[in-house]
């Protein structure tokens, strides 16, 4: 046997099959950070149409999780196909640094402000420790292979930025959006501050469930308005004459100052019989409800005295059930028969609805809780006693009083502090709102929602339901590590002082060279002289939403190379209520715009079993851990290749199917090339006319899925992105074209036109695929780039999609539909091939001879292809029949195929392993074929098609 191994063209690459990507892609980061390689995209990309995707900005507190992965993967994602779409799309990230969780940390370490440490000391701990979370997270952020101005990100605690949040509250102020009020908030006893309805989420809480009556003063009064039963002579019955409200709330019922029913409910009238355990009585309840009131108070026996509607009761006058005080019966749309009784029970200090009904009907808003959540020392009955714990006092005071038909503990939804996960309340106190009416906020913000694109659609609706339901914005807060609410109030009559705007700006002048303390260390002289006695400086600083809120005016508008709106906001689909929300509002309060013309929502990442994650299960995956063992283009490929709009599922067990699936883009990647190495694109590339029809198929049908690729990328689809590139590469390239062609590539001629054929082939294919990773396999891509051939360039990222490709010929010899039923002709031969492996009939699809019986529909191609189908089948042989012909034990696979699969004849060729019966007929050559002797020693064989 002779060694013809030099005269064949075996792949030869040192792009290597393994990726090792955790030890790799440090390496790659380091010379990207050398190379400056950001500021690199940006001077190549200078000039072109722009593309901004602003950051939402972290929260600059403790390491990343895995859904900030997620969420900054997706955006560089974003960034990197709009960069190849020919955008000069630059990408700033940046960090929420004010807040609460910062100051819990700095407190644990140096103590609270004022006293331990003065409150400059604490904002300049607060300001180290905030700095030092960024660099650790960013570190994280980098690994993850995403390009940003690492160098220049914004943060809300740069002086420029904090003078630059008073500027834009003073713009909101002068646009009439902005006042102060004695308003029932969200207020979070641990945190002893007001919440931003982005600060509450909701948890199940085990509240008492009361039903507490209210005695009619004047039994008459509402008894004139009631009409009586058919079986009934008098509606006026035995007993006291109650109107029953229902609450799960009993400590707010001190502050109580109305019932509210609605105007056209129908309410009844009932007489509970002395028998029942309630005693003879009559109440006042919501016809749709009786009997459930009653099953609920283990009523038999009752009787209905009348009817009327709630409009009928308004004005009529109840006694407390506890306290020497007097409140009216008032009419609410917001009541109504979903549970309880119908009636409901009224503290405007203590609900939103029962503020904005109060305001209605001039009711006091008395709000007898502390900050702390504690009542105050001339309360009765709960005085000193913590809110939750009164309740008991309360429900004790009601029984005494025989005032308590019902009382029970349910399980029910209740808002708690984001941060503290402590049941909050509301709670009425005096602070700065950003009116959602007065100046038509809200309506604005509506009308400038519709012309923002949402992605998934369904995010439309959503924001929109919440501006509409939302309260006013409380900004205000009551803490120390916060951008101040720079403004001056009369001491008198509490309005702003008439030169607001202009002294915010003078005090955004001194923050921008000091930073915040310098509003807390203004003595107010400096700016007001004379007036200085006649006004209080405001000391409570801002809601954090509100920092991250005006990054549109304070980076997008102040940066060069961003504009506003951005083209891209992207967050998770929590942010409907939070960054998306405030972004809105601000921006529509300074100027009646949006800040955002396409907002792309995220869903939280769960485990494999679809579970929230959490230490104490034992299944959080850290991105850290990944990054460490598998690599970031394993965490990139997972978020990509994953539907965002619903729950993200990830777990060890997905992390390694995205690893096979990566192993397959690789392993092609390296194939083509391995079979390119040596391929001088400039000398050696063939023109698109002169290449075999297979090989312009491959180049057509990669134009195809290319533009399926950049589709997907442009309506951020990346998952059928990722699915069209992982189908490519498996199916497409593995299971077809690069099966076929590894006999042409190995064994002609070297240099030969069936050789140089395939082999540009294969060049425009790296070319474009390398591009289709470049958004999600960054450091793969990076590193294919660099082993293309004739590459000089040594990063793909100022790359554009490749344009090198074309599409078939109309007169092409094979149409695009042909190459598919050649395709349906292989699968089906590779299936019979198969099951005579299994049974021992070949070993190696070359040991067989294919007998293939096909309908007359066929006879144009299979004339076309002639000898050469053997090739494109992988097989030795092929005879092909008449379907008519089809023996009597063969079935069609297909409609209009059968095959049957046999030995071929003749020898096997020691070179292209094809069993011919020509082998051996040239005696220099015995143990070749003759087209492997043209090959060795001739001019090399032809091909007509593939």
């Amino acid at each position: 046997m002779s060694d013809y191994k030099s005269t064949l063209n075996l792949p030869q690459t040192d792009f290597p099959m393994r990726g090792n990507l955790a030890q790799r892609e440090p390496e790659m980061l380091r010379q990207w950070q050398e190379r400056k390689l950001y500021q690199e995209i940006r001077k190549a990309r200078a000039g072109r149409p722009r593309f901004v995707l602003h950051d939402g900005p972290p929260y600059a507190n403790g390491d990343i999780h895995i859904g900030h992965a997620v969420n900054k993967i997706l955006k560089d994602i974003v960034v990197k196909s709009r960069t190849l779409d020919g955008f000069d799309a630059p990408y700033v990230p940046g960090w929420d640094c004010h807040g609460l969780p910062i100051e819990l940390n700095v407190e644990k370490t140096i103590g609270k402000p004022g006293v331990k440490v003065s409150a400059a000391e604490f904002r300049q701990a607060c300001r180290r420790y905030a700095e030092s979370q960024i660099q650790r997270q960013m570190a994280d952020f980098v690994r993850l292979g995403v390009l940003g101005d690492w160098e220049n990100p914004y943060k809300t605690m740069d002086p420029s930025y904090e003078a630059d949040i008073v500027r834009t509250l003073a713009r909101i102020i002068d646009n009439g959006h902005v006042q102060k009020g004695f308003k029932p908030v969200y207020w979070c006893t641990d945190c002893g501050s007001a919440l931003a309805e982005a600060e509450v989420e909701y948890a199940d809480k085990h509240s008492p469930a009361i039903d507490v009556a209210f005695s009619v003063v004047d039994e008459d009064v509402l008894l004139s308005q009631v009409h009586l039963a058919k079986d009934v002579e008098t509606a006026h019955g035995d007993g006291p004459l109650d109107v029953i409200i229902w609450t799960t709330t009993p400590w707010t019922l001190p502050a109580n100052q109305a019932v509210a029913v609605h105007p056209d409910l129908d309410y009844v009238v009932v007489q509970i019989s002395a028998d029942d355990e309630h005693g003879a009585r009559r109440v006042v309840i919501a016809q749709a409800l009786l009997m459930d009131c009653l099953a609920r108070w283990n009523v038999e026996h009752f009787k209905v005295l009348g009817y009327l509607t709630g409009a009928k009761m308004e004005g009529v006058k109840l006694q407390h059930p506890f306290l020497d005080r007097q409140v009216p019966v008032i009419l609410g749309q917001h009541v109504t028969t979903d549970a309880g009784t119908g009636c409901v029970h009224t503290a405007p200090g203590h609900g939103v609805d029962d503020f904005v009904v109060g305001q209605r009907y001039g009711l006091p808003v008395e709000n007898p809780v502390d900050g702390q959540g504690v009542f105050l020392p001339d309360t009765p009955v709960v005085a000193g006693q913590f809110v939750f714990k009164a309740n008991k006092t309360i429900v004790d005071k009601l029984q005494e009083e025989g005032k308590l038909l019902k009382h029970e503990a349910i399980l029910h939804s209740y808002p708690h502090c984001w941060r503290h996960k402590m049941p909050i309340i509301f709670r009425a106190t005096p602070q700065w709102f950003i009116s959602m009416d007065k100046a038509g906020l809200r309506d604005k913000a509506l009308s400038t929602i519709r012309n923002v694109s949402w992605i998934p659609d369904w995010g439309q609706a959503r924001i929109e339901s919440m501006i509409a339901q939302r309260p006013d914005w409380c900004i205000s807060r009551q803490r120390t590590w916060g951008v101040p609410i720079a403004v001056f109030v009369h001491k008198s009559t509490g309005e702003l002082h008439p030169n607001t705007v202009d002294l915010m700006e003078e005090v955004a002048t001194r923050i921008e060279k000091d930073g915040i303390q310098a509003w807390f260390d203004l003595n107010p002289e400096e700016l007001l002289g004379d007036e200085a006695g006649e006004y209080e400086k405001v000391t409570d600083t801002l809601d954090v939403w509100i920092d991250s809120g005006v990054s549109h005016a304070c980076v997008l508008e102040r940066r060069e190379g961003l504009v506003r709106p951005a083209d891209f906001y992207l967050e998770g689909s929590d942010q409907h209520r939070g960054w998306f929300q405030s972004s809105l509002l601000t921006s529509v309060a300074l100027d009646g715009k949006a800040p955002y013309k396409t907002v792309l929502t995220h869903g939280f990442t769960v485990d494999g079993k679809g579970e929230k994650m959490s230490k104490s299960k034992g299944n959080v995956v850290a991105p850290q851990k990944v990054t460490n063992t598998l690599g970031a283009d394993i965490l990139r490929l997972w978020v990509a290749s994953t539907d965002y709009t619903g729950e993200i599922a990830v777990s060890d067990a997905i992390l390694k199917q995205v690893a096979d699936r990566y192993r397959r883009i690789r392993n092609t990647a390296r194939f083509l090339l391995a079979n390119t190495c040596g391929f001088n694109p400039e000398e050696d590339g063939m023109s698109f006319d002169d290449m075999l029809p297979l090989d312009q198929w491959a180049v057509a049908h990669t134009l195809e899925v290319q533009e399926q690729i950049i589709e997907a990328y442009r309506t951020c689809d990346f998952h059928e992105a990722m699915q069209r590139l992982h189908h490519f590469c498996a199916v497409t390239m593995g299971g077809f074209y690069l099966d076929i062609i590894k006999d042409r590539q190995y064994t002609t001629r070297r240099g030969s036109r069936p050789h140089r054929s395939c082999q540009t082939a294969m060049f425009h294919i790296l070319e474009a695929m390398v591009r289709w990773m470049t958004p999600v396999l960054s450091f793969t891509a990076c590193e294919i780039w660099q082993h293309l051939p004739g590459r000089s360039e040594s990063t793909p990222f100022v790359e554009e999609w490749y344009e090198g490709l074309q599409a078939l010929p109309p007169e092409a010899p094979l149409s695009m539909d042909d190459w598919k039923r050649v395709m349906l002709l292989k699968t089906v031969v590779n299936k019979e091939l198969e099951e005579a492996r299994n049974n021992k009939v070949i070993g190696g699809s070359l040991e067989s001879h294919l007998d293939v019986y096909l309908a007359p529909e066929w006879n144009p191609l299979v004339s076309v292809l002639a000898d050469e189908l053997r090739f494109l089948l992988i097989v030795s042989g092929v005879t092909v029949h008449s379907l008519d012909e089809m023996p009597d034990d063969l079935s069609q696979i297909e409609p209009g195929i059968a095959v049957r699969v046999s030995k071929a004849a003749g020898q096997k060729c020691e070179r292209c392993w094809h069993w011919r019966e020509d082998v051996g007929t040239v005696p220099r050559h015995p143990g070749l074929c003759t087209r492997c002797v043209e090959n060795v020693e001739g001019d090399g064989e032809e091909r007509r098609i593939g």
